[in-house]
């Protein structure tokens, strides 16, 4: 993907690449506990910045609604919630893994959609590329400070949960 510093086109590719992870877990074909590993880490590394950058910045925007914002936040909690049982299934590919894995699907999808046609959408025309740029910045550092420290571990996940 084209390297950009867009805060909007940085969650896109994010959320592309969770939909891709989406593919990999559902193939019997493919290593489904690795892609929920990499899954677990970009999820939770993708809301943690979002929630620490991103969201409390476009508050200050009008055009971009506050009760948008904090719903994102906790449609974040819901699909937390969701990885966390997915995490905890014993064995990957079973009946139960399989449904686990749907409802994860559905409250990571339910979100990024409703997050692409109002926050982001909102983002688009009201931010300036330059503010967009140093959000985009300081979400990508966020990101890759959590994804260094592991954040997608099932414990880490729980505290996630549970606070």
């Amino acid at each position: 993907m084209a390297q950009t510093r867009d805060v909007v086109e940085l969650i896109l590719q994010d959320h592309r690449k969770m939909e891709d992870l989406f593919r990999l877990m559902r193939s019997v074909e493919a290593d489904r506990a690795a892609a929920l590993r990499e899954f677990s880490d970009l999820l939770i590394a993708h809301a943690l910045a979002e929630e620490a950058k991103v969201y409390p910045a476009l508050k200050r925007y009008k055009k971009i609604d506050d009760d948008e914002v904090e719903h994102g936040e906790e449609e974040h909690e819901e699909g937390n919630k969701a990885l966390l049982e997915l995490l905890e299934v014993d064995e990957v590919g079973s009946e139960e893994w399989d449904e686990k894995l749907e409802e994860l699907v559905q409250a990571v999808t339910h979100h990024a959609d409703e997050e692409e046609r109002t926050i982001l959408n909102g983002a688009r025309e009201s931010v300036a590329m330059e503010r967009r740029e140093e959000l985009g910045e300081a979400f990508t550092e966020e990101r890759e400070r959590q994804l260094k420290a592991g954040c997608g571990d099932v414990d880490n996940v729980r505290r996630i949960v549970s606070s």
